[in-house]
């Protein structure tokens, strides 16, 4: 059964345009800056930053970001279009491709194209079939139990210059920031929220059984050793015993 074209809707760059200048390229950034300040949601710069990879570099037609989580699922964010999600599927199904190699592996992985690409022998003439004809992708730092990459595709093949990388290594350091941050907002929320369930436990512990805070903790840690819960479910049952 014959692949439906993912790029067949749109017409790849034709013609080669000038790359931007040094001082579009600031202007650009300082835009891509100002986005990561708050209220700005991660969403929202995440796609500021896949749009500008369609923008600034030539050849690239459409872009996306792959975030593959440790339990082997995987999230698309922030596609220019539908094509970077149907290509993520394809690579996690096939366990091969740019994307995956360069959110696991490789700083930065390029395919000017795929036609002729051996490294991926199931992914390469399933991208062809597809329209896609060329690719890079670049590593995103994020968490420890996460990987990531920012993709960019071409429908059209492309010899890759050394600037095309140095923009979209540029882009992708904007990303991975968002993603981070992102990150951190959470766990500091779960902390928080830990920090008081605790914090709760132990005053309904002082409360019935006349212990102090640093016995009342003890308590808590013991039952959760002693019954392999984790702390924090230990005392919302705690707390769940107050009006008992």
């Amino acid at each position: 059964m014959k692949r439906p074209c993912f790029a067949c809707a749109k017409v790849g760059k034709a013609d080669r345009v000038d790359q931007p200048t040094a001082h579009q390229l600031a202007v650009r950034m300082a835009e891509l800056a100002r986005a990561l300040a708050p209220p700005r949601s991660t969403d929202d710069i995440l796609a500021e930053v896949t749009a500008a990879a369609v923008e600034l570099i030539d050849g690239v037609d459409t872009a996306g970001i792959l975030v593959i989580k440790d339990d082997g699922g995987f999230d698309s964010l922030a596609a220019t279009s539908a094509v970077p999600h149907q290509l993520d599927v394809l690579q996690m199904t096939f366990g091969e491709g740019p994307c995956v190699q360069a959110a696991l592996a490789d700083t930065v992985v390029r395919t000017d194209d795929f036609q002729s690409e051996a490294r991926w022998p199931r992914y390469s003439p399933a991208v062809v079939e597809a329209g896609v004809l060329s690719g890079l992708s670049f590593k995103l730092y994020t968490a420890d139990r996460s990987a990531g990459a920012l993709n960019l595709f071409g429908f059209e093949p492309v010899t890759w210059a050394t600037e095309d990388e140095t923009i979209g290594a540029v882009l992708a350091a904007h990303a991975a920031s968002a993603i981070l941050a992102n990150q951190q907002e959470r766990q500091l929320k779960t902390a928080l929220r830990t920090r008081d369930q605790i914090g709760q436990a132990k005053g309904v512990i002082m409360q019935r059984y006349g212990v102090d805070d640093v016995k009342a903790f003890e308590m808590l840690r013991t039952l959760s050793q002693e019954q392999n819960i984790k702390l924090t479910d230990i005392a919302q049952r705690v707390i769940d015993t107050r009006d008992s």
